[in-house]
């Protein structure tokens, strides 16, 4: 759907029209949309859109149509007259059984024609009569099973044919020599079973740099089939089923011929010998490809006769054994596949496959050689030996027992120029110090996928003095010193991606001598532990890859010794991957000296709030990654400098709150942008408030937001009214009693009534205890044994110490005014004691208020919940100092602790302070 359906789209949703009419009008705009050809600059897309004749509507001045995937059954002529600067013309996957000579009079700037899988049964001389311009010609998957006359003869300028995909038992496309121009011609997959030389004259001509005869059922080469072509120089017989025998004898038809690629792919040649290549002695063949011929036997000097060979290509077959004279011959050789070549591992170590010493020594010019997916049992002393121009060697997975690679395991290697190593897949556990010190010129060194555990002391890299690239990622355990890679100073890229990277914040770091270093990938270890120096004076660094670790304890400003700017000094770079790192904070001046930041991957992190000045330097960023965090606000002071010159951004899955304070602008910008957004509208979703909950944010309505400026003065007056309403109802409800307690003793202070002045020996107890009744043998246990213990200490007791023949209130009272301090011992009994709850709390704390003391002691024999003392006696803990409020222990041996801390709350001072 393109800009102005979307537009017309939104201006119905925002009127309340009938559901039915609102669905005939999507449906009626879907179906005209659908049918109509897709037209960008000159080219026409007319595609899947079940036509029956060609569009007369398109722009005249197209030069592309493409009409395929229709139901056309013609292509008439008369329906191109206003085309004809077409120059190609695409009718494919159609039913056109038909093809009139005039449709290329219509067209006559037509180069590509293609009618690929239609109806096509027969061509007659007058088909192409017109077509003299035409480089391109496709007739594959049609029905044409002869070809009669001379079709194809005045196609002078014609480069490619394809009748692949038919029924032809002929190679005879004509009766005269035509089509000089040729290339390549596409025979295969038709039902060819004998190549007759008066069946290829009318190529006399040609110059074939691909003749392609590949799925025929070819049984027969009649003697100088092949030299009736004017030059041929690319045969391709995949898929021909030749075995040794046919194949020897089409090197022989071969022999003398301009033949240079030779392709032989599965062509069931399961073995070879000194004749099979005879033919080709006389040729200057250059390729050759022997691929998925399950090759079992290669006989020696098997490739004697091709001295001119510069690729080879074995991959995927089945070798036992690889003899020092297995490619002798093969001088000029360049480039040797034999990925997957030999036969398939096996328990026995006899039946692995077997490469002799010198095996190789006679490919002197050997400069790629793909040696990935075998099974070799190891590499020995002389394996590569005579290699003296190999630049890149593939052993991906393609040993049984490499475990450890030795200071001799790359002797053969001595004098190859090797550039690129792959090591992959080795399952190598283990790497000796010097291993690659006679590589002396290598650039690129693989050991990816390894099971390598071990500390890296930086010996493991003697004698690599050019190396540029060293992968590791993807090991078991490695370890960092501070000279893990003091010896490659020339390193630009290294890749240490989950391999549990330990002791990576030694100092000096690890890298400090990587001064040349642009790549530097560190993810996927739970990094959690760095310094400010990990990457100092990596100032070429350009790409820092710390995604899926765990640095987000190092930017929060919590953090022991603020935030790690890590980051620092690292001017050059260009993208920063920190996803997957949890990060819930950013300093705000993380990012100020990487002005030349490109990309900043911050995605599947907890960000929410960002530092208004985080991107102010980020100038040259091109491309922003923040989805799936927890952001909700889009504000122009933070995302402002970042959106200015930003290509691609990515904010999808973030929680929006879809008010005029969070996203107005965000919305405002998203409408005049030209960035690269995916998945708009359906990934970019309000999450508050519920009523625009999943609503798209790009169609929320910005227009209310632009006249709440003048208002914005009263909403913060009335806003901050409210709050300080609000605040002080909750003080008052919660905090209450407390602002009530100490205004009484304010109050008693201002008007006069003083604490009265007596010096502890003129109270006559050093506490007064109120307990309910039913807890009176519990105080005669637990404090009697206190004042026997000590003499100075003398405690009131009800029972014992009120004076005979005075009633019972009035000793109370008196016994309250001559003791010092008062002890509650706080159960349920009291809570519920009505003498206590009326008249001993009363009084005791009447006369804490009214003398301006502190004297009140809180004992709790029972687990009391806040809101039930205070209802029962009107008393909370936060009415008393902590010292004050004491807990009866449940365990024996903390009793002792218990005396204690009592002994220190009846010795403290009464005044409130």
């Amino acid at each position: 759907m393109d800009r102005n359906e979307d537009r017309i789209m939104r201006k119905y949703i925002s009127y309340p029209i009938d559901s039915f009419w609102a669905l005939w009008f999507f449906w009626t705009l879907s179906v005209s949309s659908s049918n109509k050809c897709a037209v960008r600059q000159e080219v026409a897309d007319c595609s899947h859109l079940k036509l029956t004749q060609v569009p007369d509507d398109l722009p005249e001045n197209i030069t592309v149509l493409n009409l395929t995937h229709n139901q056309l059954r013609r292509l008439p002529p008369a329906n191109f007259t206003r085309y004809r600067q077409l120059a190609i013309l695409d009718a494919g996957f159609n039913s056109i059984s038909k093809l009139e000579p005039e449709l290329c009079q219509q067209l006559p700037l037509l180069e590509i024609l293609n009618l690929q899988h239609n109806e096509l049964s027969h061509l007659s001389d007058k088909t192409f009569v017109f077509c003299k311009n035409l480089v391109e010609l496709y007739l594959q998957s049609n029905s044409i099973q002869t070809i009669q006359n001379n079709p194809f003869q005045n196609l002078k300028n014609l480069i490619k044919l394809d009748l692949s995909h038919n029924g032809l038992s002929s190679t005879k496309l004509g009766t005269q020599i035509q089509l000089e121009n040729l290339q390549d011609l596409i025979l295969s997959n038709n039902k060819i079973h004998t190549l007759k030389h008066e069946e290829l004259d009318f190529l006399g001509n040609s110059t074939l740099k691909k003749l392609e005869l590949s799925s025929n059922q070819i049984k027969e080469f009649s003697p100088g089939c092949f030299h009736t072509i004017g030059k041929l120089f690319g045969l391709s017989l995949n898929n021909v089923q030749l075995g040794p025998s046919l194949t020897e004898k089409l090197s022989l038809e071969l022999s003398n011929t301009s033949i240079q690629n030779l392709s032989l792919s599965n062509v069931q040649l399961y073995t070879t010998s000194s004749m099979t290549f005879f033919g080709l002695k006389w040729t200057n063949l250059t390729m050759l490809d022997l691929s998925y011929n399950k090759l079992n036997v290669i006989g020696n000097n098997s490739f004697r006769w091709l001295s001119q060979l510069e690729y080879l290509f074995l991959e995927y077959n089945n070798i036992e054994h690889l003899s020092s004279y297995t490619f002798y011959g093969l001088s000029n050789i360049r480039y040797l596949n034999l990925k997957q070549s030999f036969i398939k591992q096996s328990n026995s170590l006899a039946l692995l496959p077997k490469i002799d010493d010198f095996a190789f020594q006679w490919l002197q010019c050997l400069e790629y050689l793909d040696m990935e997916d075998n099974s070799f049992p190891g590499i020995k002393r002389n394996m590569f030996t005579g290699l003296i121009k190999l630049k890149y060697l593939n052993l991906r997975n393609s040993f049984t027992n490499l475990r450890i690679l030795t200071n001799e395991t790359f002797l053969s290697l001595t004098h190859s120029p090797l550039l690129i190593l792959n090591l992959t897949k080795n399952k190598i556990s283990k790497i000796e110090s010097g291993a690659f010190s006679w590589l002396g010129q290598l650039k690129v060194l693989d050991l990816g996928l390894n099971e390598i555990g071990q500390e890296l002391t930086g010996q493991e890299w003697r004698g690599l003095a050019n190396i540029i690239e060293i992968y590791l990622s993807y090991n078991k355990n490695l370890q960092l010193t501070s000279n893990s890679f003091a010896l490659v100073p020339s390193l630009q890229r290294l890749m240490l991606r989950r391999v549990a990277l330990k002791n990576v914040s030694s100092s000096p770091s690890p890298f400090h001598f990587l001064c040349n270093l642009t790549i530097l990938d560190l993810s996927n270890n739970n990094i959690a532990n760095i310094n400010n120096e990990l990457l100092e004076g990596l100032e070429k660094l350009e790409i820092l890859d710390l995604q899926h670790n765990n640095l987000a304890r190092l930017w929060k400003h919590a953090n022991p010794g603020g935030p790690v700017y890590f980051l620092k000094g690292l001017s050059h770079l260009h993208i920063l991957n920190l996803e997957s790192n949890g990060f819930d904070e950013l300093p705000e001046d993380i990012f100020k000296d990487l002005s030349e930041l490109k990309s900043i991957s911050l995605g599947l992190n907890n960000l929410n709030i960002l530092p208004p000045s985080v991107f102010d330097s980020q100038v040259s960023l091109k491309s922003l990654n923040l989805q799936k965090n927890l952001i909700t606000a889009v504000e122009k002071n933070v995302f402002g400098p970042a959106f200015k010159n930003l290509s691609n951004l990515d904010m999808s899955f973030n929680p929006f709150d879809c008010t005029c304070e969070s996203i107005s602008w965000f919305v405002s910008w998203l409408n005049g942008t030209h960035t690269n957004i995916s998945d708009l509208s359906s990934h970019y979703l309000c999450n508050t408030p519920p009523q625009y909950h999943g609503f798209p944010v790009m169609l929320f309505d910005i227009s209310p937001c632009k006249d709440s400026a003048p208002f914005e003065l009263l909403f913060m007056i009335n806003t901050s009214f409210l709050l300080i309403f609000i605040f002080n109802v909750l003080l008052i409800h919660f905090e209450g009693w407390r602002i009530s307690f100490y205004w009484n003793v304010s109050v008693h202070r201002v008007l006069g009534f003083k604490e009265i002045d007596r010096q502890p020996e003129q109270f006559e107890y050093a506490a007064y205890i109120v307990h309910a009744h039913k807890d009176r043998d519990w105080v005669l246990e637990h404090f009697i044994p206190m004042e026997e213990q000590d003499e100075t200490l003398k405690l009131c007791l009800e029972e014992r110490d009120f004076e005979a023949g005075v009633l019972e209130l009035e000793a109370i009272i008196n016994s309250i005014r001559r003791s010092r301090k008062i002890i509650f011992v706080i159960t349920q009994h009291l809570l519920k004691d009505p003498l206590c709850k009326r008249f001993k709390v009363y009084h005791a704390v009447q006369q804490a208020m009214e003398q301006n003391l502190d004297s009140i002691i809180l004992i709790f024999l029972e687990e009391i919940p806040d809101y039930k003392l205070n209802h029962a006696l009107n008393l909370r803990r936060g009415m008393f100092k902590s010292h004050c409020i004491l807990n009866w222990p449940v365990q024996k041996e903390r009793i002792n602790a218990f005396h204690h801390k009592l002994r220190v709350a009846l010795g403290s001072k009464n005044s409130v302070h």
